[in-house]
């Protein structure tokens, strides 16, 4: 039963990574791996002293650690809440609108958001209420980050939450009785009982979305992206696209890929040992 997993993760995870030499090589296509010339490390040093490294980087990282920062905890709390919920029916409605931006695709969320934001848009009346300036909204570098973070936790937040109400349900019902018993509040149950479940899972997806905490989605990065708001949306996943595939400059594309995998790689062991002598969780 073990064969096409195995096999699957063999071929399409394992092989490719023979075609990594290519950030190593100064790739000519028709000549092919071996015969392109050998360069060392100088895609690397063009990529550390490309004036745009700074940028892209900075752009990649304040992305990412914003959307861990806020979106790994509203599931937690809304799982929480929904967990404490005093209606079953209110319970069941909140979970259904909270689950369904999930199934919308990213382009259809974009192009809501650029429909929503428009300077005649609901978004933008609203937000000129508050003193924002209704203009180009998704056009304005300042808005980008924050656009593309809540939009990303209004969209995965009921989805996400889904786990940690798995772990909830599973919490023995007479711990709450003795708790409610000896007088402990909603507060001193959730940090008490609750949190303590939690605690594992949290831990173990933690570390996986820092593993990843590099790799700022594409796709809705591209979409949102306009010459106008490039300062603030160019990040390493739409720079190797644009070097790799619309310049052809392979080898290069292929330096910046692997650098951006190797710090994930780093990120994911570091904060693993981290949280295995913090909580004693960790993923190995």
């Amino acid at each position: 039963m073990l064969v096409p997993g195995v096999a699957f993760i063999f071929i399409f995870s394992y092989i490719p990574i023979y075609g990594v030499q290519i950030a190593f090589r100064e790739y000519i296509a028709y000549l092919g791996f071996f015969k392109s010339p050998w360069v060392g490390l100088e895609n690397f040093r063009r990529f550390f002293s490309s004036p745009d490294m700074g940028m892209i980087l900075y752009n990649t990282l304040f992305i990412s650690i914003y959307s861990l920062l806020v979106g790994f905890p509203i599931p937690i709390i809304l799982s929480l809440l929904l967990n404490y919920s005093p209606s079953k029916k209110l319970k069941k409605i909140i979970q259904n609108v909270t689950y369904a931006p999930h199934f919308i695709s990213v382009v259809v969320l974009v192009g809501i958001m650029f429909v929503f934001f428009a300077p005649t848009g609901a978004g933008s009346k609203i937000a000129s209420i508050f003193g924002i300036k209704s203009g180009l909204i998704m056009g304005t570098a300042g808005y980008f980050t924050h656009l593309f973070v809540w939009s990303g936790v209004w969209q995965s937040m009921g989805w996400d939450s889904i786990i940690y109400l798995a772990v909830l349900s599973g919490v023995d019902p007479e711990l709450h009785e003795a708790a409610i018993v000896d007088g402990a509040s909603i507060m001193q149950r959730i940090f008490k009982i609750d949190i303590p479940y939690l605690l594992p899972t949290a831990v173990i997806l933690l570390v996986l979305s820092v593993g990843s905490i590099m790799n700022v989605g594409f796709e809705k990065v591209f979409l949102m992206q306009n010459s106008l708001n490039i300062m603030r949306s160019e990040v390493i996943s739409t720079y190797v696209y644009k070097m790799g595939l619309l310049n052809s400059d392979f080898s290069y594309a292929a330096a910046v890929g692997l650098f951006n995998n190797v710090i994930n790689f780093v990120l994911l062991v570091t904060v693993n040992q981290i949280a295995k002598k913090i909580s004693g969780y960790g993923l190995w």
